[in-house]
């Protein structure tokens, strides 16, 4: 009988591997998909006349009208603003406003301030540094990458081959296509469709896996708990298949009550230190 405050108390407080924090590939290769039209804006660094100088450029040049959101670190090329004189919606894939208005978008949004008066000195350095920024929001998307590689690496060292004994991305009905088994239970008839991030096939069961890591507290850890605990009352006594779930971190130190009530009636609830103790051979094989 496990005891639960044992088993979260090994709980990790990161999983994260040096490319975790930012993933620069895809910094360079969004800032050099607009490196032309940024180029072109860079002769707007220091202007006497930026107004003039803008308008001219949306003229001979109006492929740089994309690339202006990025300045604002903004990826939509839709912005919304309002002030006094109204309410106003611009368009960054092609013009809807005149040359005159868009300048004094940019005007308003301070980005004439940063290029004339120099406080950038290149757009390409500058836009580099916001790709920086805005891919520090995919690090929660690669947190929970970062538990599918680990727990595919001991699915892969416990012998099951991808694509033969275990699969990624399953829905539920390629599992009842695949091997003849009835899902309703968690299908709602065929209503809802649940997508399980592994798939394996074991000896006499199959079994749908779900794995996720929190480094930090959230709502999120919550909704998660509840709908797992949901999950498993559905398939417990199911002969033919389980849910198993891995997961780990310490932001479930302030949601453990939600975490202990799955953990109470789920079995194949497990942790880092589990997969490290060879849980998938003594539970999967």
């Amino acid at each position: 009988m496990r005891d639960f405050n044992t088993w979260i108390s090994n709980f990790r407080p990161s999983i994260a591997d040096f490319k975790y924090y930012v993933d620069f590939e895809k910094v360079y290769k969004n800032t050099d998909q607009i490196k032309i039209p940024l180029c072109i804006l860079n002769s707007l660094v220091g202007s006497k006349d930026i107004e003039n100088e803008f308008k001219k450029i949306l003229i001979d040049y109006p492929e740089t009208l994309k690339c202006i959101p990025i300045l604002l670190a903004k990826r939509e090329l839709e912005i919304m603003a309002m002030d006094g004189d109204g309410q106003f919606s611009f368009k960054f894939d092609k013009m809807n406003y005149t040359v005159e208005e868009y300048a004094t978008f940019m005007r308003k949004t301070g980005l004439f301030n940063l290029l004339e008066n120099h406080i950038v000195n290149n757009l390409i350095d500058y836009v580099t540094g916001i790709e920086v920024g805005l891919d520090s929001n995919g690090r929660k998307n690669r947190g929970g990458d970062l538990m599918e590689d680990l727990v595919e690496r001991y699915l892969i060292e416990a012998g099951f081959v991808k694509g033969v004994d275990y699969f990624k991305e399953m829905y539920i009905n390629e599992i009842e296509q695949k091997w003849g088994i009835d899902l309703s239970c968690i299908s709602n008839n065929g209503k809802a469709e649940k997508r399980f991030d592994f798939v394996v096939k074991g000896k006499d069961k199959i079994y749908g896996i779900e794995t996720n890591f929190y480094s930090s507290q959230g709502s999120k850890l919550n909704e998660t708990a509840r709908s797992y605990k949901t999950l498993t009352t559905e398939t417990l006594d199911h002969e033919s298949f389980k849910f198993v779930w891995f997961t780990d971190g310490c932001g479930w130190f302030k949601a453990k009550n939600n975490l202990k009530e799955t953990f109470d009636i789920l079995p194949n609830l497990y942790s880092i230190t589990d997969l490290e103790n060879g849980i998938i051979n003594q539970v999967l094989v």
